[in-house]
Formats: C-alpha cells, structure tokens, sequence
C-alpha cells in the first residue's frame, strides 16, 4: 500500500510542474543565440504568443517552421517559471554563412559556364541540400558532353566565426570515344539497319564517336520498341561495353524471340454499349502482326466509347493467351462498366484575372449533364481557342453524393495585353514600322486594371516606304451575357502609287465599321454589319488607259455586310484538322445612299488534314463575285478582286494575274476571281516548320466570264519560323504559266514578317 502511495506522489510531482505548464499563460518570449537573423524576424515565423495558454502542438510547429526558413541548424524550447510566470525561451543555433566559393581542377569548359550553377550568393545561409544538387548539375553538365568519367566533390571549411568557405573540385577524365560497335543475335533485321536506329555512333570522319551511358541506354531501349512494333513482343536486348585505352567497345545483344500474330479476338462484358458500336472502328485484325503498344491503343479507344457517354469509371482489362492450336495469340477485352457519373458542380481555378464567366460561357458541359468525354473535349477547344491560357487542365473529384463529381476546370493565364512596336518587311507592303497597343482580354467595367472580361480593344499603327496605317477596333464576344457580340472599327489605310505591287494608282481610304454577329451553334456563327467608308483615288499616270483614268477621284461608300462562318478546325491559331466554311455578302449603295452600286460575294472555304510527325495539308479554295446595279456601270477598282503575290498564287508579281491597263500594264483587276491552294507543311522543330505548295487560279474582268481562258498556276516551296517579333515566312514560287505583260517566266521570292497574335 505505501509503495503505491509513493508511486502516485511521484507521478504527482512530475506532472504538477506540466499541467502548470499547460494552463498558465506566456507571460514572455525570450530569443537566445541569434547572431545573423534577427530576434523580430524569428518572432514573425512562430505562431505561439505571448499571453497565450501554452500548447505543446503549437510550439513543434514553431520548431517545424523555422527550421523551414534554412537559418537554423539547431533549435531548442525551454519552459520556465520565472518570478512565477511562464517564460519560453527558443535557443537557436545558425548555419555558418557562405564567406567563399571555390571552384578547382577545371580545366575543359570554361570556368564562367560552372561558376553559373554555383548559384549560391555570398553571405547566404549553407544549404548543403543546395550543393548537392549543384553537384548533380555540374555531373550532369560533363555527362550530357561525353565527360561520363569525370568525378564532382565538394568540401566546406567553417571557421570560429562560424563562416563557411566551400571549395569544389572537378577532376576531369577524357572523353570516351566509341571505336567499335557490335550486334549479335539479330536475325531477321541486318545490322546496318539496327545501327542506323540508335544515337550511338562509332568514331569517324562524319562523327566523334562521343560515349555516354543515357545514349546507349536509350538506343537499348529504341531497338526493343522497334522489335515490339514489328510483332517480337518477348525481345530482349542488353547491352555490354568495354573499355581500353580510352575507347569503349559496345555489343549489342539481341534475343528476337518468336514473331506472334493475332489470333480471335472478343468483347465481354458490355450491357450498355452494343457490340456493333465497339467493334466499329477497331484497328485489330485478326492475322495482323501482334503490337502490345496496339492493343492499349485499343484500350483506351474502347474506355473512350463509355468515358463519351457518361461512364467514366468503366475499365477495359486486355488479357492475352498464346493459342497453341493456331500458334496466334487471343485477344480478349473484359469490361467492366460503372455507373453513369453526373456532374454536380463546377469549379474554375487558377483565373487571377479572367472572369469565372468569361470561362464558364466557353464550357459545353454543365451542373446536372452526364459526364460526357466529347463535351469536356469541346470545352476544352474552345477555351484554347480564346488564346487566354498557357495551359488548360481537366480534374474531378468527387460530389457530395454517389455517381455525382465536381469538375475542376484549372487554366493557367497567359499573358494577354501588350505594347508591341517593331519594324519588318513584306513583298506588299515593303518596308513597314508599327506599333500597337492591344488588350485581348479587355474589360471597359474593370477600372483597376481593365482586364478580365474578354472583350479584345487594339490600337495600331503602322507607316513604311508606301503604306500608312491607323486603325482602332473594338470587340465584345458576349453582350447582355448572351452570345451575340458587337464591335466596330475606325481606320485610316494609304497606299502610294508603286507599280512593283501592283498599285498603278494612289489610294486613301477612311473608314468606320459597326457589326453584331450571334453564335448559332458551336460551329456556326453570322454576323451583320454596316460601313461607311471614303476612297479617293489619284496619282494615275497620264498614258494610262480613259479606264484607269476613270477610277479617279474621291467616293462616299455606305453598306451592310452579311457573313456566316461555319468552323470545325481543332485550333484557331495552328490548325491541324477540321474544316472552316466562311461566307461574305455585301450590298453597298442602292437604298442605303453613297456615290457608288454593286453587289459583292466572297467564300473561303479551308480543309485541314493532319499527317505523321504533326506535318498538315491545307486545301484552301476562295471564290469572289461582284455585280454593279442601278446607276454604277461597273465595279470600282477598289473593290475589284486581284491576284498573284505572297497571299494568293505565289509565283507572281503582286496583284498581276488578271485583266492589266493595256498601256501602263498595271493591274486593274476584275469582277470574278477564284484561286485554290494546296500547302503541305512539315515541322522540323518547335519554331520552325518547311512548306511545299500548289497554286492556281485567275481573275476575269466581267462576271460572266469565270473559269474561261484557264488558270495560272506555280509550285513552290517555302519555310515559316516562329519569332518573338511575329511569324516569318520565306516563299518561292515557280510560275507555269506567263504572267500577263511578260515574255518569260521568272521565279519570285515572297517574304514577310507579320505581327504575331
């Protein structure tokens, strides 16, 4: 009995002094050995305060968070009463600061390009987490340069004071250089071609043979994919290298294994989805090579189906079984359908300044739909093409009740307003200058910082050897929160006279344009728009023709424009697939006033195939038509059709393919036009692509004359880089035809920087 007693007081005198602890309040705060970092500073980093109850979980954290600053090796809490009060006392111990910085043994790269990953500042706290990683850098660095043997230490000397001097040293080995590569075990594929398959490469006159163990790891992994892809699903390829006298000597072992076809293959375990929509589409034949990489495709293709209509938890299980009666392998798809998923809510993050509804009206899915794949698609499309965003990402997570998701829509803003100037050249408009202020994601109710609404309001202006520009415009994709957009341009556009681009004339035109469009559907959109315009035409040499001479002078134009546009194409910007349809008809005069008549129509219509290795072929046709009435006899120059030139058929000169002056030989243009292009464009890298292309067409001067008298047309090649100023594109045309005036065919050179988007 007196044993427990003594027990129970000694339990008791140990956790008096505690449960004091817990209950009193912090009466101060006291900071111990800070030499560096300052006692304010640190109090900013710990949530405990003074004359709050003392709590042990609040205080660990404290440890936990000024640990996290990098400062501190060492930190210690003490608790104690003080004249009665609880008093804390947080002992720090510093890291030592980085005095110096040695860099030794270099001797191959330059020493600057190293010094540039010791990116550690003088007088910084030592984070020897930070140097291993500059170690790893540095390795990395020799690695990537075929320096594979080259060893990366580092040492650190602290002094009394506590000041840290770090001294790496690099002890460079030569460059391993590959002197024989050898293949054994291939069969069926010679090993020249297996050579020519792997970035690994003997030295030679055409190569310096540099080893690195990545590269020949990836080739080992290169040569079994192109196996794999060729039926050899079990092929095993290892690699052996080495070493004498400073070069390595690689072989290359090869166990192909046998070539497996394919043999039945069968469905399961579908209800809601038939056989027949399943199966439809399938690239799996049974006789066809067995590809493993084939067969996921086929997985995902099959989840796709039930992912588009809602059940987005159904999973497709391939099981494979060699048959030994047919010697092919059995393909058999096992399904396990969900149940449909609803969406419950939807959630738009990582907009800072974009407006949730700028984002939300773009969304083809909404609360209450199945979770359909093909409308998280479309949503997806149409907010890359709104050019808002660097990156779109789609996520879910789950809803408050069963078979109900959230989905979580998180983009990431690109940057959207600037003010460019910059100069160029282009085959029309020759030298240029520009400069331009221009807002695409605009929003004239954001006072603070006119940002967020959509809306895009640009100003420009451009002036160069023949041309001057001003223009402002103005567009809101959605007013009154329903799609319908209004918008409206000012302009004022000069071009002097310059035979070389087909201007046989001066001409300034001003200009004011208002127009509403409505979106009909997620393809279809019109719009209706009205212009008022002036165009004064002079300068018209004296030996031209009473027809050129005629165009002389100053008209007042006023019109209503009619367009519908109907768009599939993936991407706005950089199309790879799809199709755009666009339609343009214009009344000018007549019932609505000005000094000229006519009628006028213009159709695009753009088909976009995507091929290997993201090349596109684009088959472009375009059609114009205009028809003079009332008191107009014929269709003003102005608004005339022209072809020839950089934009049309390449080949020629500017605007000269068609009807010319028969004096001055200077184009005049006609009241039809159609010309058609076949491009092909392949990409060699990120920012620059090569192009091949087709052109054809003609313009007639009267209507009624289209498609008589044949076409011109020209081949040609071509390259398109991506700059920071904007896209270049380099072109030369070849004409098959004479041009109209000349006596022989010569090739042309087409070239112009535009403004990039």
């Amino acid at each position: 009995m007196k044993k427990k007693i003594k027990i129970i007081l000694i339990i008791i005198i140990v956790t008096t002094p505690l449960l004091s602890f817990a209950q009193q309040r912090i009466s101060k705060i006291e900071i111990l050995g800070n030499k560096v970092v300052s006692t304010a500073n640190i109090l900013s980093k710990i949530k405990t305060q003074v004359g709050n109850t003392y709590n042990d979980t609040l205080v660990n954290e404290d440890i936990k968070n000024l640990y996290s600053t990098g400062y501190f090796e060492n930190i210690e809490v003490e608790k104690k009463i003080v004249d009665g009060e609880l008093v804390l006392f947080y002992k720090v111990e510093e890291k030592p600061i980085v005095k110096e910085v040695v860099v030794e043994g270099l001797a191959y790269p330059r020493k600057k390009r190293i010094e540039k990953m010791i990116d550690i500042k003088k007088d910084s706290f030592l984070d020897e987490m930070k140097l291993k990683e500059i170690k790893d850098k540095i390795l990395n660095f020799y690695n990537k340069r075929g320096f594979s043997e080259t060893e990366v230490n580092y040492k650190i000397d602290v002094n009394n004071d506590k000041e840290a001097k770090i001294v790496f040293h690099i002890e460079e080995k030569g460059l391993i250089r590959v002197k024989k590569i050898l293949v054994k075990g291939n069969a069926v594929f010679k090993e020249k071609q297996i050579k020519k398959l792997i970035k690994t490469k003997e030295k030679g006159f055409l190569s310096k043979g540099i080893f690195k163990d990545e590269t020949l790891e990836d080739d080992v992994k290169r040569i079994e994919d192109f196996y794999k892809e060729r039926g050899y699903s079990e092929v095993n390829v290892s690699s052996q290298v080495d070493y004498l006298k400073g070069y390595a000597y690689i072989t290359i072992n090869i166990i192909e294994g046998e070539r497996y076809y394919i043999g039945r293959i069968n469905i399961e375990g579908n209800k809601e989805i038939t056989l027949e929509i399943l199966e439809k589409g399938r690239e799996l034949k049974s006789g066809d090579i067995f590809v493993e990489r084939k067969v996921n495709d086929e997985v995902n293709r099959l989840r796709g189906l039930y992912i588009d209509r809602g059940y987005i938890y159904s999973q497709v299980i391939p099981s494979t079984f060699l048959n030994p009666e047919t010697e092919k392998i059995d393909i058999n798809f096992r399904i396990v359908e969900s149940e449909l998923s609803y969406v419950e809510r939807i959630d738009i993050v990582g907009n800072l300044k974009t407006k949730d509804k700028v984002i939300r009206r773009e969304l083809r899915i909404y609360p209450g739909d199945k979770f359909e794949g093909e409308k998280i698609r479309k949503s997806r499309r149409r907010l890359e093409n709104l050019g808002f965003f660097e990156e779109i990402r789609f996520d879910t997570r789950p809803g408050s009740q069963p078979n109900y998701e959230n989905l979580i829509v998180e983009v990431k803003e690109a940057k959207t307003g600037y003010l460019s100037f910059g100069g160029g050249y282009s085959s029309i408009d020759e030298f240029t200058g520009f400069v331009e202020l221009r807002q695409r994601n605009f929003d004239y109710k954001n006072w603070s910082t006119f940002t967020g609404g959509g809306q895009d309001l640009s100003l420009l202006a451009s002036f160069g050897t023949i041309t001057e520009n001003y223009e402002l415009n103005f567009l809101n994709p959605w007013i009154f929160d329903i799609p319908v957009s209004f918008g409206f341009e000012g302009y004022k556009r000069s071009h002097q006279r310059e035979e070389n681009v087909g201007y046989g004339y001066e001409q300034v035109v001003k200009g004011v344009v208002i127009k509403f469009g409505r979106e009909f559907s997620d393809n279809l959109k019109g719009d209706v728009g009205y212009r008022i315009e002036s165009v004064e035409i002079s300068d018209v040499v004296e030996t031209a023709t009473q027809e050129l001479k005629d165009e002389t002078g100053r008209n007042d134009l006023s019109g209503l424009e009619f367009s519908l546009a109907f768009d599939t194409r993936d991407n706005v910007f950089t199309p790879s697939k799809g199709l755009y349809l666009a339609n343009v008809f214009q009344v000018t005069g007549g019932f609505l006033g000005g000094d000229k008549d006519f009628l006028s129509y213009f159709s695009r219509l753009s088909l976009y195939y995507s091929l290997l290795k993201k090349s596109v072929i684009e088959l472009r046709l375009r059609l114009g038509l205009a028809d003079p009435f009332s008191n107009t006899d014929k269709v003003p120059i102005y608004r005339r059709f022209f072809a020839g030139g950089s934009s049309t058929i390449r080949g020629y000169n500017e605007r000269k393919v068609g009807p010319i002056d028969t004096v001055t030989e200077d184009p005049i243009g006609g009241e039809a036009m159609f010309v058609g292009n076949i491009e092909y464009t392949y990409p060699l890298i990120d920012i620059l692509k090569v192009a091949t292309f087709f052109d054809t067409g003609n313009v007639w001067s009267k209507r009624s004359d289209i498609f008589s008298g044949g076409f011109k047309s020209s081949v040609g090649a071509g390259i398109r880089v991506k700059t920071p100023l904007g896209p270049i594109n380099l072109d030369y045309g070849w004409p098959l035809n004479l041009e109209p005036g000349e006596e022989g065919k010569e090739g042309k050179f087409h070239f112009s920087i535009s403004r990039g988007f």
